[in-house]
């Protein structure tokens, strides 16, 4: 059984209609990049993975079964805008997870659970190389600390997907490619599924397993709004030649203008 599957898939709000007519399974252990347009979906898109939006129709099981109307411990989610808390350190920030998981009205564990929390979570920062930070603030770290931060808390209940809206957009192009690096290294130790946003199709042909490409099949200019984007290509990428991957692609008949169109 595949670990995601979607089926007539669709997200309206009102009128307006984001998503339609979505068709997919993934298995364990692939790293999906999608990319599209500003405004075609993606992020409403990784949200209805996360549970945080609801499907207007159709079906997105996880496991064979509906994914719940909430967020859980089984789904990590790492924005572009990072995520922390400010008033909190790197090691408060990761352990406040599995506090609020053991004890969501105080946010705070004690005795035994405390110090399991600060094991778990030291572990964590320790994976995505922040163990020299333990008792930093968010504004006492660069950009690209701050992304690592945002992944350990997002690693902290240990995820089988992690989910990925533009996590490398605003980082500089050496630390982007140090963030690659960790991002790729965390997803074959942990055996983790991905699902990540980008509008770098470099990027999406380095890191993925799998290219989804969201557009609009369907217009009328007398209803903007009436039609919503789909999945238009699904392209099989090899993580041993991703160059050549992307290079087949571009070349193929009608991708190359299709995706260059749709990342405008």
């Amino acid at each position: 059984m595949s670990l995601l599957t979607a089926k007539r898939l669709e997200k309206h709000y009102g009128h307006h209609v984001v998503l339609e007519n979505l068709n997919f399974e993934v298995d364990e252990g692939e790293f999906v990049t999608l990319v599209g347009a500003s405004g075609c979906g993606k992020t409403t898109f990784i949200k209805m993975l996360l549970g945080t939006e609801n499907a207007s129709k159709g079906e997105l099981a996880l496991d064979g079964c509906p994914i719940p109307n909430e967020p859980g411990p089984d789904r990590g989610v790492v924005f572009q805008k990072y995520s922390v808390f400010p008033h909190l350190t790197v090691l408060g920030n990761v352990m406040m997870a599995e506090e609020l998981e053991a004890s969501p009205l105080l946010g705070k564990s004690f005795g035994r659970a405390r110090r399991r929390a600060i094991e778990n979570a030291r572990a964590r920062i320790d994976e995505v190389g922040l163990s020299h930070a333990l008792n930093k603030y968010p504004h006492e770290l660069s950009g690209g600390m701050q992304q690592r931060l945002a992944i350990a808390q997002a690693l902290m209940m240990r995820p089988r997907i992690l989910l990925l809206d533009e996590p490398f957009g605003a980082l500089d192009p050496g630390i982007r490619q140090d963030m690659h690096a960790l991002i790729t290294k965390l997803w074959a130790e942990q055996k983790l599924t991905i699902f990540m946003i980008t509008h770098d199709l470099k990027e999406a042909f380095e890191l993925g397993t799998r290219l989804w490409v969201f557009d609009k099949t369907r217009h009328d200019p007398q209803a903007p709004e009436a039609y919503g984007a789909t999945i238009t290509y699904d392209l099989p990428i090899s993580r041993e030649r991703p160059a050549t991957a992307l290079t087949e692609a571009l070349t193929r008949g009608g991708v190359k203008t299709h995706i260059e169109e749709t990342l405008l």
